[in-house]
């Protein structure tokens, strides 16, 4: 079979093989977990049954340190496809996977899969540890769906990430958008008036929202449409990435 001909679990298995030998790529999402699951827990063995702003929506408590672990998954997501640009080495796995989309396809797929594991890890994690210090509903609707978006979140942070990443074609420079971005701008705009409409739109708010039991009457859309919201932003950083990589020479 030529190498032009490779099947996508051809180039998927070796994305693996890339992932477990290369420290970079896989201590980000088990960092990940060790600190949403590790702050999760802190947070409910502090607080206890005490504080009543938790107890309103314990999905504040339970991902508390998604805040944390996100982290870590953004830079999985850039380091994915950044440093084979930052390094040159791009052009080597063009060389062994010509179709560039196929090759693009295993990358994503390879970091979809890996942050589906830590979005499970993490969220299981989360939930044990908080509700092992503090009492409530933990089988019922809105847990389900907080579950649910714990799980998934992780997978479409790191899309959106791999895909813009992809865009810009520079490691630093994906770092020194996307970080300052998650962890500042957002969350310092979502506090002022005149922009604070348009904040909640964004991808990390979005998703966000997702995670909570109670509803906000400040928001335009409900939990599952904030999901559905950043889902959207990563399909089209994901779909960027790809013209872009399709477009312009290694």
């Amino acid at each position: 079979m030529s190498t032009q001909a490779a099947p996508l679990g051809q180039v998927l298995r070796s994305e693996r093989i890339k992932f477990t030998t290369l420290r970079s790529l896989w201590l980000p999402p088990l960092i990940a977990v060790l600190l949403t699951v590790g702050f999760g827990t802190a947070v409910g063995a502090a607080v206890g049954g005490e504080d009543d702003s938790l107890l309103r929506d314990p999905g504040v408590g339970i991902h508390y340190g998604l805040n944390f672990g996100q982290a870590a998954l953004v830079c999985f997501g850039i380091l994915l496809i950044g440093q084979e640009f930052n390094s040159g080495m791009i052009g080597v796995s063009l060389a062994a996977v010509p179709l560039r989309g196929r090759l693009y396809a295993g990358k994503l797929a390879l970091g979809a899969l890996v942050a589906l594991a830590a979005g499970l890890a993490g969220t299981a994690g989360s939930f044990a540890g908080y509700a092992a210090f503090v009492p409530g509903d933990w089988d019922g609707p809105a847990a389900v769906r907080s579950a649910a978006a714990g799980v998934l979140y992780p997978v479409l942070m790191v899309v959106l990430c791999f895909g813009l990443t992809a865009v810009l074609r520079n490691l630093t420079a994906a770092m020194g958008l996307l970080v300052p971005t998650v962890f500042l701008l957002s969350p310092l705009l979502s506090g002022v008036p005149g922009v604070r409409y348009a904040v909640q739109f964004l991808p990390d708010q979005a998703g966000q929202y997702a995670l909570r039991y109670a509803d906000n009457p400040e928001i335009a859309y409900g939990h599952w449409t904030g999901l559905l919201i950043m889902a959207l932003w990563a399909a089209a950083a994901a779909y960027a990435g790809l013209r872009t990589l399709r477009r312009r020479d290694a």
